[in-house]
Parts: C-alpha cells; sequence; structure tokens
C-alpha cells in the first residue's frame, strides 16, 4: 500500500493533471490558443474607468484562422462574450459594453489582430 502511495505521488509530481493556460497580456480574462503566440512589442493599450481599449497580435507558424475562430467561438461565450459577426477573415464578440474582434492580418504566418474597445454610446 506505501508503495502505492509513493508512486501516486511521484506520478502527480513528474505528470501534473493540467497545464497552465496563457492568456493574451493587458487582457487577463482572455486565453491564448495552444499554438499562438502574443507579439509582444505590438501591443496598444489606453484606458480608464469609463472606457478601455486594448489591441495586440497573435501569430502562429501552424494555426489558421478557422482553427482560431473555431476556438474562439467555443471558448469566448463561456466567458460572457455573445457573438455579433462571423465573416471570413473577421469575427465580433460582444459582453458589458465592450466588443472583442479577431481578424486576420496576414496567413503565413498566421497573424491575429485583437482588439477589445468599449462601445462608445
Amino acid at each position: 500500500m506505501r508503495l502505492f502511495v509513493y508512486l501516486l505521488i511521484l506520478s502527480l509530481l513528474f505528470f501534473p493533471l493540467e497545464t497552465k493556460a496563457s492568456f493574451v497580456e493587458g487582457l487577463e480574462d482572455i486565453p491564448i490558443l495552444e499554438d499562438l503566440e502574443q507579439i509582444k512589442n505590438g501591443n496598444l493599450s489606453f484606458g480608464n474607468e469609463e472606457i478601455r481599449l486594448v489591441e495586440t497580435y497573435l501569430t502562429s507558424q501552424s494555426l489558421d484562422f478557422a482553427k482560431v475562430c473555431s476556438f474562439y467561438s467555443e471558448t469566448l461565450p463561456q466567458l460572457g462574450w455573445k457573438k455579433k459577426q462571423d465573416e471570413k477573415n473577421r469575427m465580433l464578440f460582444e459582453r458589458d459594453g465592450e466588443t472583442l474582434e479577431l481578424s486576420r492580418e496576414s496567413v503565413n504566418p498566421l497573424v491575429v489582430r485583437l482588439t477589445v474597445k468599449s462601445k462608445i454610446q
């Protein structure tokens, strides 16, 4: 029995049950799909208590835009975002007075612009 417990503890230490999720810097509640990478020097962020604008770029050598769209179509509604538009090169979501736009900027390598901004009323 002790051997079983010892082996179980070792397996949990060396083989974690889940991996740590990555999130968009500046948008800590927006996950990044595995094999997407945030372009660090392409970020824009502005905001105060009433409005915000965050724009960043994600890139991948192995993914296509359809896979990115599929991931965010499944993930963002779980975070309260509602899909408003789904076009060939662009997706638009809304949540709590903000819009989130994903747009394909290039194909090879894939570059996706992700923008979150307050809706002006």
